[in-house]
């Protein structure tokens, strides 16, 4: 069952919502060579912490770590560690806080130093992806011409999208009805309603959509190697079309 939201409750989630964009910028900016992912997710814990929330992916299904820190052709889930970050990597990070029992989860993926061509390129379609579907997050709409939307703008560039992984509805837990996937058909899901709050995380690939789960059961990467990109917003659907509750 979809929950829809009532507006105090929207009012908790940007407020969390406030806190993960807070987490990313300060994650994005501190993620230069020479900086290891554990470092990372130290800063991620201490902020979530001076906020006065709680990380959301620490002790999840026994997740270790407060941010996933994915590189190159990780592409979600990434556990951070001693890995150090060199010039031409490309990182997605992904953060999820809970704030007064409510949950908010976003995603951003940074390159580091100087990026080839193509990294930017992947990124770049990546985010236009995640804006493509929060365009379509309106009331009225059908869930999968979100799915659609994303799909296409990957498929336009010769990129697929990850088929294993999907976005989620969010709320009072972190997964919620509905699953949200980055591929289908315009016209056809559940209609989206006012209330809804939804987490849309299009995964991009530079080759086949394909993937794998490493020895660690956590970290996710493409089946071809291939590099991988990664955003996500959480977006609530309001009269006024679709708004996005991880952004300052």
């Amino acid at each position: 069952m979809i929950i829809s939201k009532s507006a105090e409750e929207l009012a908790l989630m940007k407020h969390a919502g406030r806190i993960v964009a807070l987490v990313l910028c300060e994650l994005g900016n501190f993620s230069k060579p020479g900086v290891n992912t554990k470092q990372l997710d130290d800063l991620a814990k201490k902020i979530i912490k001076e906020e006065g929330a709680e990380p959301a992916f620490l002790g999840y299904k026994g997740f270790p770590c407060s941010v996933c820190t994915s590189l190159n052709e990780q592409v979600v889930h990434g556990i951070p560690g001693k890995r150090v970050l060199k010039s031409g990597d490309l990182l997605s990070l992904d953060v999820g806080v809970k704030h007064e029992g409510y949950y908010a989860d976003a995603a951003v993926t940074v390159g580091i130093g100087e990026i080839e061509r193509e990294a930017q390129n992947l990124a770049k379609v990546a985010r236009q992806a995640l804006s493509d579907g929060i365009e379509h997050a309106r009331a009225g709409n059908k869930l999968h011409d979100i799915s659609a939307a994303i799909e296409r703008r990957a498929q336009s560039h010769g990129y697929s999208v990850v088929r294993d992984f999907v976005g989620h509805g969010i709320g009072q837990k972190m997964h919620e009805d509905p699953q949200i996937p980055n591929f289908g058909e315009s016209g056809t899901g559940p209609v989206l309603k006012e209330g809804m709050v939804l987490a849309l995380e299009p995964m991009v690939n530079a080759g086949g959509f394909d993937v794998k789960i490493l020895e660690d059961k956590w970290t996710v990467v493409t089946a071809d190697s291939k590099l991988s990109a990664h955003f996500e917003h959480t977006v609530a659907i309001t009269a006024d079309g679709p708004e996005i509750l991880t952004k300052l």
